[in-house]
């Protein structure tokens, strides 16, 4: 695949500050390009290490920052599965990012409605774009090989058209979701996948060597005319049998 890099880690401890880094870079970069970033976050293990190193970073210039969530759960913000709501306990107050920068769905709208809501939010902020074009995505996979609230085997993998579809019978708990689609995620300048832990490195394997015959959704994610990034750890990437880069400490991407 073009552009793709597998890089690894020795650990999440050395990942963490390059995920960093290359948030702020791509920050800077898009900045100075058109006058400000688009980034699109994900939940689980991203939330705790991309708080605790953006914040070891000297404090970097939010204001021109504009964030949305590449999934998120229909549940009310105080809720512990809300992606919005751990980043807002854990790093959005902590940053110069204005409120208005920050894009969240509203929960209290049936889940289709709630899909069709975050849509029009995503439509604004980028106006005359068939899909949105986001600088850069920070996405994570789990065990199953979904990403996103994309999962194997279900009908939102074939969505072409939507911006942001409704998931109602997501097998993994809570049951109603609202996600970026494919070819959202697909029109991003960047996009970066952070997997680590042995319990990825089987899955693993067969996303980044099993081609475009993978069952997985993972797979995938094949930015049309962007960057793409693995940034795992060597549990997880025990099986691999590609050509991978192992960049030394202070390594920036």
């Amino acid at each position: 695949m073009a552009g793709r890099r597998v890089v690894v880690f020795p650990s999440s401890a050395e990942l963490g500050p390059v995920l960093a880094h290359l948030v702020t870079s791509r920050a800077e970069k898009a900045i100075a390009s058109h006058g400000r970033f688009t980034l699109g976050l994900s939940g689980g293990s991203l939330v705790s290490m991309l708080s605790k190193e953006l914040l070891a970073l000297p404090q970097p210039d939010c204001s021109k920052w504009v964030i949305g969530f590449c999934d998120e759960r229909l549940v009310s913000f105080d809720d512990p599965e809300s992606t919005f709501g751990l980043y807002q306990n854990q790093l959005f107050p902590k940053i110069n990012i204005p409120e208005s920068g920050i894009l969240t769905i509203d929960s209290s709208l049936p889940v289709a409605e709630c899909a069709e809501d975050y849509a029009c939010k995503l439509k604004q902020v980028f106006p005359g774009e068939e899909f949105p074009v986001f600088d850069l995505l920070l996405l994570g996979m789990g065990p199953d090989g979904h990403t996103c609230s994309l999962f194997p085997g279900h009908p939102l993998l074939e969505e072409t058209k939507k911006i942001v579809a409704p998931i109602s019978d997501s097998p993994k708990p809570p049951p109603q979701r609202v996600t970026m689609t494919f070819p959202v995620v697909n029109a991003a300048r960047c996009v970066a996948f952070v997997s680590t832990g042995g319990s990825k490195a089987t899955v693993l394997k067969e996303v980044l060597e099993g081609g475009k015959a993978s069952p997985y959704p993972a797979a995938r994610v094949a930015p049309t005319s962007g960057e793409l990034f693995w940034l795992i750890d060597d549990p997880a990437a025990a099986a691999l049998t590609i050509q991978v880069e192992r960049p030394g400490a202070g390594a920036k991407l």
